[in-house]
């Protein structure tokens, strides 16, 4: 995991800016851009880095399991791809997303895409009142010619 960001509190102050932060609780502004880095906020990030790195490889290693490649030093931020992937464990083919799920838990998978759901008005109205409008406006720019 990475966290960055830039200091720009001497820039801000060459040019005379005031930063104004108003919060309620201690350490809101964590790693403020605009304030001069705090030993305690990059230890706090560090700590919270490192718990979130423990529950990637956690899971990673739960869902995974023997299928991982013993030794191998997966999670140090290197990327595999494709085929090369394959040795290390973390995935289990190269191929089309359907017919690879197909091949591995059988003819039965049902794979569903999820989306954002659109109100009932606006599946099939949007469409209606879109196609109202554009004719409108076809038959206002006729007028103007008199046909």
């Amino acid at each position: 995991m990475i966290s960055a960001g830039f200091g720009l509190n001497e820039l801000i102050a060459k040019y005379g800016i005031e930063r104004r932060v108003y919060t309620a609780g201690k350490s809101k502004s964590m790693l403020d851009p605009f304030r001069p880095e705090n030993p305690e906020d990059v230890k706090r990030v560090k700590a919270l880095q490192e718990h979130i790195h423990g529950e990637f490889i956690d899971h990673v290693k739960t869902r995974r399991g023997a299928r991982l490649a013993d030794g191998a030093d997966l999670f140090n931020g290197d990327v595999w791809v494709g085929s090369e992937a394959m040795p290390t464990g973390l995935i289990d083919g190269v191929g089309h997303l359907v017919p690879k799920m197909k091949e591995i838990f059988g003819e039965k998978v049902k794979l569903r895409a999820y989306a954002q759901k659109r109100p009932f008005i606006g599946r099939f109205g949007a469409s209606l009142i879109g196609d109202a409008l554009s004719e409108i406006e076809d038959r206002a720019a006729f007028q103007r010619f008199g046909a």
